[in-house]
Protein backbone atom coordinates (compact mmCIF):
# COMPACT_ATOMS: atom_id res chain seq x y z
CA UNK A 1 0.00 0.00 0.00
CA UNK A 2 1.36 3.40 -0.41
CA UNK A 3 2.44 5.60 1.84
CA UNK A 4 0.90 9.42 2.23
CA UNK A 5 2.84 12.11 0.53
CA UNK A 6 5.51 13.87 3.24
CA UNK A 7 4.93 17.40 2.94
CA UNK A 8 7.97 19.72 2.55
CA UNK A 9 6.75 22.86 2.08
CA UNK A 10 4.30 24.76 0.49
CA UNK A 11 4.31 27.93 -1.23
CA UNK A 12 1.23 30.49 -1.38
CA UNK A 13 0.81 31.91 -5.45
CA UNK A 14 -2.82 33.13 -5.12
CA UNK A 15 -5.40 33.17 -2.63
CA UNK A 16 -6.69 29.81 -4.57
CA UNK A 17 -3.51 28.26 -5.87
CA UNK A 18 -0.35 26.86 -4.41
CA UNK A 19 2.77 25.38 -4.82
CA UNK A 20 2.91 21.97 -2.58
CA UNK A 21 6.44 19.96 -2.49
CA UNK A 22 6.33 17.09 -0.95
CA UNK A 23 7.97 13.22 -0.97
CA UNK A 24 5.27 10.50 -3.30
CA UNK A 25 5.08 7.15 -4.35
CA UNK A 26 4.31 5.88 -7.49
CA UNK A 27 4.63 2.45 -8.46
CA UNK A 28 6.72 1.39 -5.15
CA UNK A 29 9.62 4.36 -5.90
CA UNK A 30 9.98 7.51 -4.05
CA UNK A 31 9.79 11.12 -5.56
CA UNK A 32 10.19 14.28 -4.80
CA UNK A 33 6.62 15.89 -5.97
CA UNK A 34 6.93 19.62 -6.68
CA UNK A 35 2.79 20.28 -7.76
CA UNK A 36 0.54 23.23 -8.14
CA UNK A 37 -2.91 22.69 -5.83
CA UNK A 38 -6.12 24.59 -5.72
CA UNK A 39 -8.75 25.11 -3.61
CA UNK A 40 -12.67 26.31 -4.38
CA UNK A 41 -13.66 26.67 -0.53
CA UNK A 42 -11.17 28.87 1.08
CA UNK A 43 -8.34 26.59 1.54
CA UNK A 44 -10.59 24.35 3.46
CA UNK A 45 -9.47 21.38 0.48
CA UNK A 46 -6.53 21.37 -1.80
CA UNK A 47 -6.92 19.71 -4.99
CA UNK A 48 -4.10 18.38 -7.09
CA UNK A 49 -3.84 20.03 -10.50
CA UNK A 50 -1.91 18.45 -13.91
CA UNK A 51 0.42 20.81 -13.55
CA UNK A 52 3.73 19.38 -11.79
CA UNK A 53 7.13 18.03 -11.65
CA UNK A 54 8.68 14.61 -10.10
CA UNK A 55 12.32 14.45 -9.11
CA UNK A 56 13.98 11.43 -8.98
CA UNK A 57 16.31 10.89 -5.72
CA UNK A 58 19.14 10.33 -7.58
CA UNK A 59 18.51 13.78 -9.82
CA UNK A 60 17.74 15.70 -6.11
CA UNK A 61 21.20 17.46 -5.78
CA UNK A 62 21.13 18.34 -9.51
CA UNK A 63 17.85 20.16 -8.69
CA UNK A 64 19.68 21.51 -5.71
CA UNK A 65 22.67 22.92 -7.34
CA UNK A 66 20.17 24.95 -9.91
CA UNK A 67 18.71 26.26 -6.97
CA UNK A 68 21.79 27.44 -5.57
CA UNK A 69 22.60 29.20 -8.96
CA UNK A 70 19.53 30.95 -8.89
CA UNK A 71 19.72 31.94 -5.68
CA UNK A 72 23.19 33.54 -6.67
CA UNK A 73 21.38 35.25 -9.57
CA UNK A 74 19.04 37.01 -7.92
CA UNK A 75 20.72 38.16 -4.87
CA UNK A 76 23.72 39.57 -7.49
CA UNK A 77 20.74 41.73 -9.21
CA UNK A 78 19.56 42.83 -6.15
CA UNK A 79 22.79 44.02 -4.87
CA UNK A 80 22.92 45.91 -8.39
CA UNK A 81 19.55 47.77 -8.04
CA UNK A 82 20.70 48.74 -4.10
Amino acid sequence: MAQEPKMIATIPRSATEQLQISINEYKGKSYLDLRIFYTTDDGATWLPTKKGVTCAPENIEILKDAVEEAMKEFMSVDEQEA
